[in-house]
C-alpha cells in the first residue's frame, strides 16, 4: 500500500490516507463508511494518523488491508463516511511529508560512488572505515516538506544545492536492533531530497563538525510511504533493491543513479543507529546521495549552475513515485 499525510481544501489539519488508483482514500472517514455500511466498527480503532498506526505496524497494516479491500470498487468518490467523501482525487489535495512531525531524522552516507567524489572534491581518499562503519549525522525533524509544497530559498547561501536519496520510515521502534531482525522494523520506503547549503555546509565542516546549519532549512519527503509488499520483485540476485533514480531541474535531467549501488543497506542502517539508542515509530532514515545525485559532486559549471529561486526540482524513484519542489 501506499500511504499518505495530507491536507485539504486549505485545511491546516493533517488527515491520513492511502492510494487507491487516482484518489487518496481517507482512513477515517473510510473507516466510518465500513461501520455504517458494512456493520464492522472495528475499523474505527485504526489511529488517525500514520505516526501513530505506526507505534503497533503489524496490527495496524492488517487492518489497512482489510480496510482497502472492503471499499466499493465503483463510484468510490460517490461514498461517504461522517457526511464527507471518502475518496478524494489525489491531484486535488496538498501531500504534506508522509510522517510529517518525526522525532528525528538521520541521514547516512551508504553510496560509494558519492562519498568518492565528494572526498575528492576535498583532496582526501576513501577512508577505509567508511566502509565498516554506517555513519549518519542528525537532521532537522521539524523543517519538511511534501510534494508540491514551495521550499523557501535559505538565506545566507549562494550555493543552493539538491541531494537525491530514498528513505525508509520505522515502524514499531526499538534498540539495540540486530541488521539480520530489522527488516520487520521498516513501515515502508520514500523518496527523498536533502537540500543542501554548500556554502554553509563548507565553512562548518572545515571545523570537523556538521554537517548543520547547511541542511537544517529543509529537506523534502513523499510522495508516499511505499509498503515493502509493493515492491515484490524489484530486488536483484545480490539481494538489493533495483530502482532508478532521476532528479530533473527545469525538465532537464541532472541525475541519473539506481538504488542498487547503496553499499550499506537499510538493515545496517538501523543496526546502527538504534545501537544503545531508541528508533521511534515515524522516524526517517535516509540513504544519502546517490552517485551523480547532486551538483555538487557534478560540479555546478555542468550542470547550468546551483539551483534558484524559481527553480523546479523533480525527484523519481521507480515504485516509490514523484517527489517534486519549487524554490521560492
Amino acid at each position: 500500500m501506499k500511504f499518505v499525510t495530507y491536507n485539504l481544501d486549505g485545511s491546516t489539519q493533517p488527515r491520513f490516507g492511502f492510494k487507491k488508483d487516482d484518489y487518496i482514500i481517507d482512513v477515517v472517514r473510510a473507516a466510518i463508511w465500513a461501520s455504517n455500511n458494512n456493520g464492522d466498527p472495528s475499523f474505527l480503532e485504526i489511529p488517525s494518523s500514520l505516526k501513530r498506526a505506526l507505534m503497533n505496524w503489524n496490527t495496524h497494516f492488517s487492518k489497512l488491508r482489510e480496510l482497502g479491500t472492503s471499499l466499493p470498487e465503483i463510484n468510490i468518490q460517490s461514498h461517504s463516511g461522517g457526511g464527507k467523501p471518502i475518496a478524494v482525487l489525489e491531484k486535488n489535495v496538498q501531500l504534506l511529508s508522509p510522517v510529517p512531525d518525526p522525532q528525528s531524522f538521520r541521514d547516512f552516507y551508504a553510496f560509494e560512488e558519492h562519498v568518492k567524489a565528494a572526498r575528492k572534491l576535498r583532496g582526501l581518499d576513501m577512508h577505509p572505515d567508511w566502509f565498516r562503519l554506517a555513519i549518519f549525522y542528525f537532521s532537522n525533524p521539524a523543517a519538511l516538506y511534501g510534494h508540491g509544497q514551495e521550499v523557501p530559498y535559505p538565506g545566507g547561501t549562494q550555493e543552493l544545492d539538491f541531494e537525491l536519496e530514498f528513505a525508509v520510515i520505522i515502524a514499531n521502534g526499538g534498540s539495540d536492533i540486530k541488521k539480520e531482525d530489522a527488516d520487520a522494523y521498516i513501515g515502508g520506503y520514500t523518496v527523498c531530497n536533502d537540500w543542501s547549503a554548500r556554502d554553509l555546509q563548507r565553512e562548518e565542516m572545515a571545523m570537523n563538525l556538521g554537517p548543520a546549519k547547511g541542511k537544517d532549512f529543509a529537506s523534502s519527503f513523499g510522495p508516499y510511504m511505499v509498503t515493502p509488499d509493493e515492491l515484490e520483485g524489484a530486488w536483484d540476485n545480490n539481494g538489493k533493491l533495483n530502482l532508478r533514480m532521476t532528479c530533473h531541474v527545469n525538465d532537464k535531467l541532472i541525475s541519473d543513479g539506481n538504488t542498487n549501488d547503496l553499499y550499506h543497506p537499510f538493515t545496517t542502517m538501523i543496526e546502527r543507529a538504534s545501537m544503545n539508542a531508541k528508533l521511534l515509530p515515524g522516524d526517517y532514515l535516509g540513504s544519502g546521495t546517490v552517485g551523480t545525485g547532486c551538483i555538487l559532486e557534478l560540479r555546478p559549471e555542468k550542470t547550468g549552475g546551483w539551483i534558484q529561486k524559481g527553480d523546479v526540482v523533480r525527484m523519481e524513484v521507480e515504485r516509490l513515485g514523484v517527489l517534486e519542489n519549487k524554490i521560492v
